[in-house]
């Protein structure tokens, strides 16, 4: 069966670790949701009500680990596909002994769309996603006014999006497609500084070092 949208993925194959394996193994079934087609109740999900931050793309699980631990009065929903990074969050997850984060291992477009009831997320984070740099790729780009309507859908009032990038023609595609969802909201004239929550990454330092930039935008549901 196709996918009704463009996957912002390719489905390939990544290395693993012992240890992401290991974790995978032995930890999946204790911190992630299966996906199915029908709607999360998000306090059974944690086993407890709090305001709900869901996080598309986590990656290694770096940046989600720190908030995370930083901000245990929420929750996480962390969404990832590949196999690497779910392995190394649920690692982050037991060293740290995380109980306010889950995680979904399926495509993010699926999740929103069948799973997250409408008006109940209170943020989601979406950094550095792959920016496809070609300009016959931009099309697999995540940040496109289908996505973000239906994200400004599942977000309550107030609630914020934040998305950040190291890419700068993604960004003012970024910050053009946020502007043009009605239903938002910009933070900022333009660009964000970083909001202190966000860490620096180790890529991210090194790139700052040799003078890259990184753009953040954070827009929030009108209430």
């Amino acid at each position: 069966m196709h996918p009704s949208h463009i996957r912002s993925f390719v489905n390939r194959r990544s290395h693993m670790t012992k240890g992401q394996q290991e974790a995978l193994d032995a930890f999946l079934s204790k911190w992630s949701i299966a996906y199915r087609p029908s709607l999360l109740n998000l306090t059974e999900a944690f086993g407890c009500p709090a305001p709900t931050i869901l996080e598309i793309g986590f990656g290694m699980g770096e940046t989600t680990e720190q908030i995370a631990l930083a901000r245990p009065q929420d929750h996480f929903l962390g969404v990832e596909v590949f196999n690497a990074g779910v392995g190394a969050m649920l690692k982050r997850i037991e060293a740290s002994a995380l109980t306010n984060v889950r995680l979904i291992q399926h495509d993010a477009v699926e999740v929103l769309r069948d799973m997250i009831a409408p008006a109940t997320l209170s943020g989601v984070h979406i950094y550095f996603p792959d920016p496809w740099p070609k300009k016959r790729h931009h099309k697999r780009r995540l940040i496109q006014p289908p996505l973000i309507e239906l994200l400004a859908s599942r977000m309550a009032p107030g609630a914020y999006i934040h998305c950040a990038t190291d890419w700068e023609h993604y960004a003012h595609q970024m910050l053009d497609v946020l502007s043009g969802e009605g239903s938002l909201s910009n933070t900022c004239e333009g660009f964000s500084p970083r909001p202190d929550y966000r860490p620096l990454t180790k890529f991210e330092n090194r790139g700052l070092l040799l003078g890259h930039g990184v753009w953040d935008l954070i827009f929030k549901k009108k209430g």
